[in-house]
């Protein structure tokens, strides 16, 4: 169900930005006053961390008595230097304050029309939700590229046929270098690789002041694939949803990290209306892996093995034959034909600049 209401705030939101505006009214001081003490309002309800909402609040304030924000006159640059002075208090990257050319309606959108709906889906359906590359590499290595994750739902059937098509693999490369997501496919995706359902994490919820926890799903449309070696190459963009793909992963102990750090983002969003013309995007829920007993806020996910993220690929590659290798020992005809994919790949590698 929280997938959905995001789903919905998403919609909703690509919605009111993409109209076309009237000229709205100028900006004025009483405007810019109620949105600076709606913001703090909201912030110190609902952030998921009271103490860090009182330090933002207490930031924006200060700014406020010192008079820094009375002589701006665009609510664009309200809206930037908002998040910036937020970003200064408390580097959340999920935390931000939009501004809209024409009025925000109410402040909990209903769900979206089953048109407006259907088209979003639609829309990106013509881009196969974004299933980017599946392909057997050289030494049998598996490669699944997603450059974002979309529902689960959405995704079931280009998840199934991805995974038959790559079952015979001996180990799975799995791209997201590119994906920011913002729904559960990773979490689809990932069921795959588990037998029985393992803890995936714990999600507290202040706005609705509850914990619940996730689990991996015990059955998936299609094979599972639960003794392949996994990798996952990441980047420095990776944000979000993929982040919590590849943390879990890697803490539970089913996949190797391989690439840049990522971007530190594992607060869920939602945004609220705090005037007439802005929002506040405010996190409101954090999660707990069981294994680590925290999650990647601030510090993003820490690779296995770091490289460019140029390099993440031919690097998993070579980790994967390699591991292949070590498994069949006695199959003197294969791991000649392996160590000399092997040699390729890192030439290849060599010769990519950083």
């Amino acid at each position: 169900m929280k997938k959905i209401i995001y789903l919905i705030c998403l919609i909703s939101t690509l919605t009111v930005r993409a109209q076309q505006p009237a000229q709205p009214p100028k900006l004025t001081a009483a405007e810019r006053n109620t949105v600076i003490d709606t913001l703090i309002a909201k912030i110190n309800a609902l952030y998921v961390y009271e103490d860090l909402a009182k330090k933002m609040t207490k930031a924006i304030r200060q700014h406020q008595q010192h008079h820094n924000y009375d002589t701006i006159s665009s609510r664009e640059v309200l809206a930037k230097t908002l998040t910036a002075d937020l970003h200064a208090a408390n580097n959340d990257g999920h935390l931000g304050v939009e501004y809209s050319a024409t009025p925000i309606g109410d402040e909990k959108p209903e769900a979206p029309s089953q048109a407006d709906a259907d088209a979003f889906r639609k829309t990106w359906a013509r881009s196969n939700f974004n299933f980017k590359k599946v392909e057997i590499l050289d030494g049998n290595i598996g490669l699944l590229q997603v450059d974002t994750f979309f529902p689960s739902d959405w995704i079931k059937d280009l998840a199934q046929s991805s995974m038959t098509f790559l079952a015979n693999s001996d180990a799975i490369i799995i791209d997201i270098r590119n994906n920011h997501g913002f729904a559960d496919g990773g979490y689809l995706i990932a069921s795959y690789f588990f037998g029985d359902p393992v803890h995936w994490n714990d999600n507290y919820d202040r706005d609705a002041k509850t914990l619940r926890q996730s689990w991996t799903l015990p059955v998936v449309p299609g094979p599972k694939l639960v003794d392949k070696d996994i990798y996952i190459l990441v980047s420095k963009d990776c944000f979000s949803a993929s982040e919590d793909f590849a943390y879990n992963m890697q803490a539970l102990g089913r996949a190797k990290v391989i690439g840049e750090v990522t971007g530190g983002g594992a607060h869920p969003t939602k945004p609220y209306k705090i005037g007439t013309y802005f929002l506040a995007d405010i996190p409101f829920a954090y999660s707990v892996n069981p294994v680590t007993h925290t999650d990647w806020e601030g510090k993003g996910v820490q690779p296995d093995v770091k490289v460019p993220a140029n390099k993440a690929l031919l690097t998993a590659q070579i980790m994967a034959i390699r591991a292949v290798i070590k498994r069949n020992p006695n199959d003197k005809d294969r791991i000649a034909g392996l160590q000399q994919v092997i040699a390729e790949k890192e030439k290849k590698l060599e010769a990519l600049k950083n």
